[in-house]
């Protein structure tokens, strides 16, 4: 029988191994970026996720309707946001940015998230939020430029960048909604709803897709397995239980090792080097990210006071 103490440390397991498949989705992002369209593998995932969480979510997804159903808006908007724009967005990135670069975005969205936590939800700015965001911003200005910041009044920014910004602001978005709506339903049943909401929403868009059934072959169906089994289910339930056994702010912080992990995979399965600006540029961005996690201090006096009773 192990150990409290034992226990304990095997929890941190859960966030890693999620961190670690989600680092595997970008891999498959960038592997998809020329077999098959963004609507298309977008769809194919949520059939993929819908058909398993059938399994064992449906029976009390069906028995919890009077529940569920004054919420269907709701789960359409929070579905929408995350299973499709989000990944629409990245998948288009893909194409013209690198599994590094995406990891970075991917990874700054805590410190977005309290950033529009802040003006939708009323919270405090914290002195952590203002320092990381800046932070990140260098960073990130450092990591987009190829270390060259000059670069990016003389040629722009990359529109992988761009998007992988967008689809970052896009996923805080999605957890300050989930916040600021507080939905009482269980996760597996939200989960499940938003996904079949979003493959609903999402037909017509894939029917309107150039030859999808065409796009189903070899080198796309193992990708998209991937992404709607293991990046769809099996990551967001050991992301779950990381939460219930550490907390979410330690899983947070475990959002830090994806371009890290990213950058190794995309090494050895992509060939894509990693320079000295990634390392630069990332580093500030990410500790920008872990500033605003550590550093809780009010900016204004009167809510110091009020955090501090």
């Amino acid at each position: 029988m192990s150990s409290p103490s034992t226990s304990s440390k095997a929890a941190f397991l859960y966030p890693f191994v999620a961190v670690a498949l989600w680092a595997g989705n970008v891999i498959v992002s960038r592997l998809s970026a020329h077999a098959i369209g963004p609507q298309a593998i977008t769809f194919y995932r949520l059939v993929v996720a819908v058909g398993l969480l059938s399994l064992f979510v449906a029976r009390p997804a069906w028995r919890n309707r009077a529940t569920i159903w004054p919420h269907i808006g709701q789960f359409i908007i929070l579905g929408f946001l995350a299973m499709c724009l989000f990944q629409s967005l990245s998948y288009l990135a893909a194409e013209t940015t690198t599994a590094t670069n995406m990891a970075v975005f991917t990874a700054l969205t805590p410190l977005l998230t309290v950033a529009i936590g802040a003006s939708m939800l009323g919270e405090t700015p914290t002195w952590g939020m203002i320092g990381g965001g800046v932070l990140s911003f260098i960073g990130l200005v450092y990591l987009v430029s190829g270390g060259d910041p000059a670069a990016i009044l003389r040629n722009g920014v990359h529109l992988g960048d761009a998007l992988m910004l967008i689809a970052a602001v896009v996923y805080a978005l999605y957890g300050v909604l989930l916040k600021r709506w507080n939905l009482q339903i269980p996760g597996w049943q939200s989960t499940y709803m938003q996904a079949l909401s979003t493959m609903v929403v999402m037909f017509p868009a894939f029917l309107a897709t150039p030859a999808p059934l065409r796009q189903l072959n070899t080198d796309t169906i193992p990708l998209i397995l991937y992404a709607g089994a293991m990046a769809s289910v099996v990551l967001p339930f050991l992301w779950i239980k990381g939460v219930q056994q550490i907390g979410p702010s330690r899983c947070a912080i475990f959002l830090n090792l994806l371009p890290v992990m990213t950058a190794a995979a995309a090494i050895v399965t992509l060939g894509e080097p990693v320079r000295a600006f990634h390392v630069i540029g990332g580093g500030l961005a990410l500790a920008g990210v872990v500033c605003a996690q550590l550093w809780q201090k009010p900016i204004s006096a009167r809510q110091q006071a009020v955090a501090a009773e």
